[in-house]
């Protein structure tokens, strides 16, 4: 996690994996069932599809400080499929900047994903008492992500 200036927070983790990327890029791009294999993820819905632009709709939702605290994004993505990467950015939702990308591909030895977020909550959100949360739960989401890759590689 870095720190940023004005509690700009960027976050990115990679896994590494023996499976195909295009199971990685199946998975990232159900965008309707998400929700199902990514643990604090609430909800997921297509919006819109226009070529390699896709507007979905997502509520997070996480137990901080035994409160629930749910955020929700719409978000624009640029599926990059020959580049391995979908790019979002926040249209619209209860952050002031939501962005980042799924980046996948593999060398010789394995393949990899990479999530890149770069977040800054609105006034009065307390990014700075989440920053530990919101670590574990990115891991958690690649976890569930390769989790679903891995199951549908399996039946595939």
């Amino acid at each position: 996690m870095e720190r940023l200036p004005q509690g700009v927070r960027r976050l990115a983790v990679q896994l590494r994996l023996d499976l195909d990327p295009q199971h990685l890029w199946n998975v990232l791009t159900d965008y309707e069932n998400l929700h199902r294999f990514i643990p604090n993820l609430s909800s997921s819905r297509l919006l819109w599809r226009r070529g390699q632009q896709v507007g979905v709709e997502q509520v997070g939702s996480q137990q901080f400080c035994g409160l629930r605290f749910s955020a929700r994004v719409q978000l624009e993505l640029t599926e990059e499929n020959n580049q391995g990467r979908i790019l979002f950015r926040m249209l619209d939702g209860d952050f002031r900047c939501f962005e980042g990308a799924w980046c996948m591909g593999a060398d010789t030895n394995s393949s990899w994903l990479l999530y890149d977020l770069t977040v800054q909550g609105k006034p009065g959100m307390p990014i700075g008492l989440i920053e530990q949360r919101l670590q574990q739960d990115l891991a958690s989401n690649l976890r569930g992500v390769q989790q679903e890759a891995m199951r549908r590689a399996a039946n595939s």
